[in-house]
């Protein structure tokens, strides 16, 4: 059987997005073990991360005019060249400065960062939607191995981070990663097949901002669903897991990095495998798109059940207990299952709901919701944290899917029709 036209662009495409979050997962553990011991207050921690989703959104908003302009391959290797660069410039920082030095500059960095990681996220989302067969469910499964696989490897990037830090040290885990980057995209550059679209010079900006009340929808539960998880996944919960987990000593602190970057690397991989076999668990293949679109509120509902009964346990141990631990911890990567589903129920609905001539638009516009929902939750997990503890992080969280359970129930079947 031959293989399908465009499979080896979305190869292509997936391996070098692979690497990025490999380093992007690293990064993020790196960044956040390390401040927290050098002594930085939740609210500070969540700080390194703010300037990341707000360049994630200028960058998503600006990037899928860009990609239509000068093509999805411009994007991609600017991507992963930016990620190179703002590895080596995080190398730079020097422990005798000031906190509020440290936070203004890992801040500039770690936006740089996110500038790359969103042009990089957006190129492989909309080579998806133009590449993909289109029969026998052939988008959603293409979307789901892409998004599924890259956060099963960026689960792995927790660990390595965690790893290497433990090992290495902060400056020379990030020199390594930074070359093995810089290799991934050298090799990407050169052998990178045809397949992807040049760019066309008639694109105007303000086609970013999409007609389709479907898209926009979709993109507003998007801002909710991620806030959700990221109010617990940037600060509140690694750092609980941190106080319960260290004694304070160096032999300590290391086993606790270890212990920390496993859970958030069997969450996100765990993540990543059920997002990635989400098409079969919904039988999306013989089902209708307009029951796949009912699908996204009746999962967000189902999903809204996990962090409800979690804020009750931390209500009823206000101080960490091991039956809260153990609690937490089963709770949460039930969540990452469920969320998995929502998560890739959303990916292929805006692939599906919008068309092939404005798909980097729309992805853009989309994913720039997403950078504002984790830009919500990083706010948020800092300040809840360190306002209400563990109890009010996940009350925020739940409040969170509400709403895009609710607004999830405003997409409409007959959008889909009308831009098949």
């Amino acid at each position: 059987m031959s293989k399908p036209e465009g499979l080896s662009a979305y190869i292509a495409v997936t391996a070098a997005y692979w690497a990025f979050m490999l380093t992007d997962g690293a990064l993020r553990m790196l960044v956040l073990l390390h401040f927290h011991t050098l002594g930085f207050s939740p609210i500070q921690l969540a700080y390194l991360f703010v300037l990341y989703e707000i360049a994630g959104m200028v960058t998503n908003l600006s990037a899928g005019w860009i990609a239509a302009r000068f093509g999805l391959t411009s994007t991609l290797y600017a991507g992963l060249g930016l990620q190179v660069v703002a590895l080596l410039a995080l190398a730079q920082l020097d422990p005798t400065w000031a906190i509020t030095a440290s936070v203004a500059f890992v801040m500039f960095v770690q936006g740089a960062s996110g500038v790359a990681k969103d042009l990089a996220k957006m190129s492989s989302k909309s080579a998806v939607k133009l590449l993909a067969p289109k029969e026998d469910g052939g988008l959603f499964r293409w979307v789901a191995i892409l998004t599924g696989s890259k956060n099963a490897v960026k689960g792995v990037g927790f660990l390595l981070g965690a790893a290497l830090l433990a090992t290495l040290g902060f400056v020379a885990a990030i020199y390594a990663m930074a070359a093995v980057l810089a290799v991934i995209l050298l090799a990407i550059i050169i052998f990178m097949p045809s397949g992807l679209p040049k760019g066309r010079k008639g694109a105007k900006f303000s086609e970013v901002f999409s007609k389709s009340a479907n898209v926009n929808w979709l993109s507003a539960a998007r801002v909710f669903l991620f806030g959700a998880r990221d109010v617990w996944f940037v600060v509140g919960i690694p750092i609980y897991f941190y106080a319960v987990l260290s004694d304070g000593t160096t032999e300590g602190n290391r086993a606790a990095f270890f212990l920390i970057g496993t859970f958030m690397a069997v969450w996100i991989i765990l993540y990543g495998f059920v997002q990635a076999n989400t098409p079969k668990l919904l039988k999306a293949k013989e089902r209708s798109e307009g029951a796949l679109i009912a699908d996204a509120r009746k999962w967000a509902f189902l999903l809204l059940t996990v962090p409800v009964a979690l804020t009750a346990a931390a209500v009823l141990a206000p101080e960490p207990q091991t039956w809260l631990t153990v609690t937490l911890v089963v709770g949460l990567l039930v969540f990452g299952a469920l969320f998995a589903i929502n998560s890739a129920l959303h990916s292929y609905l805006i692939l599906a709901f919008t068309q092939s001539e404005r798909v980097t638009m729309d992805v853009g516009f989309y994913y720039m919701a997403n950078a504002g929902g984790r830009l919500l939750g990083t706010v948020l997990s800092g300040l809840s944290y360190q306002v209400g503890g563990l109890p009010l992080v996940l009350g925020t969280a739940s409040v969170m899917v509400a709403l895009a359970a609710l607004i999830s129930g405003r997409l409409r079947s007959e959008a889909v029709a009308q831009t098949a």
